[in-house]
């Protein structure tokens, strides 16, 4: 950008009451502070974990959009970190909170898991800066709220729910996707300008709502 700000910042900065209402939900300050209800986590695991599933294909559609091999490999080893470790703690959490198979592989959508799943869907037909602009958010939003976490639950799946968001290799990947956004932005047409701009906010919206739904 011509006066120095990054075009993520910018991004975020257009929707921030939506990003604060993210980043700082009761629902994260709950987990942080050990005080989450099970019956609230079980829910928004479920919810998260059919989100998940549809994010590993709209990473697999950044790798096809991807403009060079490095950022193929990169994002190809996003795709394995889901894909293994991700998906075993899903595995260990479900089991410790008695999910039944049912629910794990095709639970009822609520509203905004059917939400994420259209945008993602139509955000990976339509271009890499589309995609990223669906994945920053997604990624950085968790990596904000769980760098701020002060507390460590006893609960593993509370615990290791946070450790996934704030480890220096999650950090590592969430500036790399900024940095891929951050080139291909200011280059694109006006019109997918704005098609990104209203991905990167919808984005932070429904994270929010996604956390509503879990008390519903």
């Amino acid at each position: 950008m011509s006066d120095g700000t990054r075009f993520t910042d910018r991004l975020r900065g257009e929707c921030a009451p939506a990003w604060e209402r993210a980043v700082d939900h009761r629902f994260v300050r709950e987990l942080g502070a050990d005080e989450l209800d099970d019956a609230v986590f079980r829910r928004y695991l479920v919810q998260d974990y059919a989100f998940v599933d549809s994010l590993a294909g709209l990473v697999g559609a950044a790798v096809a959009h991807a403009p060079d091999m490095a950022a193929r490999a990169r994002l190809a080893s996003f795709l394995g970190v889901l894909a293994d470790e991700e998906n075993d703690y899903f595995e260990r959490a479900f089991d410790a909170l008695d999910v039944p198979d049912a629910e794990r592989t095709d639970p009822e959508r609520a509203p905004p898991t059917a939400a994420f799943e259209d945008l993602i869907g139509r955000a990976a037909g339509e271009g890499y800066a589309e995609t990223l602009a669906v994945l920053v958010p997604a990624e950085w939003t968790y990596l904000s709220w769980a760098t701020d976490v002060d507390g460590d639950p006893d609960r593993f799946y509370l615990r290791e729910w946070v450790d996934l968001h704030d480890g220096p290799e999650f950090a590592a990947t969430v500036e790399w996707l900024r940095g891929q956004l951050d080139a291909v932005g200011p280059e694109l047409s006006p019109r997918r300008r704005d098609r990104v701009e209203r991905h990167f906010r919808r984005t932070v919206e429904l994270e929010a709502a996604f956390f509503d739904a879990a008390y519903e």
